[in-house]
């Protein structure tokens, strides 16, 4: 399905675990609640507080190979080495074909996937790296999350070196010192992007 033009790129956002990626997100859409953010599928188990269809799509694993098979998703990855993740595509489509603007917020895996199967879908994508003030910072955000054991925690700051190393890939970088900030420069990407006067 070729996307219709009067909209703007698909916004591909990207950043390692802990950068405030959601937070940057949840702070865009209070002022801007126009704003369409893909709900990704997963396999993984609710964390404390989230809600199916709204933080995530939960599934079995089953269920996720079965869709990955029928072509339902734009992306999938496995992340961490634990969970399947992957981006629904009939809800991408139909928001770009309306002008809506739109945000995946993805790992590094699934913006190279995206990246590389956009164009024969007829997407066009701009890619955009959150990235901490440092990497102190960004361990000490993730330590304050509480959200993850010692060895996930491990697991995610070995990773997070990795997707820093790939911030280069990206056509902007956004550092998130500041979470008003960082989601008004979104905003003036996304208004750009769309032809929406600020």
């Amino acid at each position: 399905m070729k996307r219709a033009m009067h909209g703007g790129r698909l916004l591909v956002l990207t950043g390692p675990a802990g950068v405030g990626k959601g937070t940057v997100e949840n702070a865009l859409r209070k002022k801007h609640p126009e704003v369409w953010v893909s709900v990704s599928a997963t396999t993984r188990d609710p964390r404390p507080g989230e809600i199916d269809g709204i933080n995530y799509w939960f599934m079995s694993e089953d269920e996720f190979i079965a869709k990955e098979a029928a072509g339902e998703f734009l992306e999938t990855a496995v992340v961490h080495g634990m969970a399947h993740y992957g981006t629904p595509l009939k809800p991408v489509e139909e928001h770009l074909a309306a002008g809506t603007p739109t945000i995946l917020e993805i790992d590094l895996q699934g913006a190279r996937r995206v990246k590389e199967t956009a164009k024969d879908l007829g997407l066009e994508v701009l890619s955009v790296f959150i990235a901490p003030p440092s990497f102190d910072e960004l361990v000490r955000r993730l330590v304050g999350r509480g959200t993850e054991t010692e060895a996930q925690r491990k697991r995610r700051l070995e990773t997070a070196k990795v997707e820093l190393a790939a911030e280069s890939e990206f056509d902007v970088t956004i550092v998130n010192d500041n979470v008003d900030k960082a989601a008004e420069e979104l905003w003036t990407l996304i208004a750009k992007e769309y032809g929406i006067a600020e």
